[in-house]
């Protein structure tokens, strides 16, 4: 069996860009498993995750078709922090699980897992280093309400079930500044890029 790789953890707040930098460690080989995709296949008709919140929620979080009513779903469990911690305790042990699982089949040098609720998880203390995407709460909110079509009053709950900016800086090892063009982000991933390969070797010669 092969090595583990390197793990970089990739947080930050809603709309603050994680999918611009996520992209750019793709452009240069670096595999990233993304925590909201392994959500989504787990909440496929058919999966246990599903007909679990389907029984805590009712049968009205489902579309006609059998699958989650994704857009119905958000809304309640944002209007409703005690909704929102039963889900993620359903999803939460089983995205954990699975990123740990894929990380350690990882074959490259490093391996990015984009984790939106890091800061707000438990159970990550195998995750060598966190890269927080750091933009102003102002700059958030202009940009999910562009982004998603929502109400301003959606936009400050969604803001306000996160942890915040200092929180999520709290924990971070490295951070990439989001707050203007996305050509910005170009070098700072680069350069980046280049410290978690020396990082992954330094690891891999232990």
């Amino acid at each position: 069996m092969h090595a583990p790789p390197y793990v970089v953890a990739l947080t930050g707040g809603i709309a603050s860009g994680k999918s611009a930098v996520a992209e750019r460690f793709e452009k240069l080989g670096v595999e990233v498993i993304d925590a909201d995709r392994v959500a989504r296949e787990l909440v496929a008709p058919g999966q246990p995750s599903l007909d679990e919140i389907a029984t805590a929620f009712g049968a009205d979080v489902l579309d006609a078709s059998g699958a989650l009513d994704r857009r119905k779903m958000r809304e309640r469990v944002f209007a409703d922090p005690t909704a929102r911690r039963r889900l993620e305790a359903i999803l939460h042990p089983r995205v954990r699980s699975t990123l740990r699982e894929r990380a350690q089949r990882s074959t490259g040098p490093y391996v990015l897992l984009a984790i939106p609720l890091l800061t707000e998880s438990d159970g990550y203390d195998w995750i060598d280093r966190v890269l927080v995407v750091d933009v102003p709460r102002e700059t958030q909110r202009e940009r999910l309400i562009a982004r998603d079509g929502i109400t301003p009053q959606l936009a400050d709950a969604m803001l306000d079930a996160q942890a915040s900016r200092e929180r999520r800086l709290a924990i971070a090892d490295d951070v990439v500044d989001n707050d203007g063009a996305l050509s910005d982000l170009d070098a700072q991933v680069a350069d980046l890029h280049r410290r978690y390969l020396a990082e992954a070797r330094k690891l891999a010669s232990r």
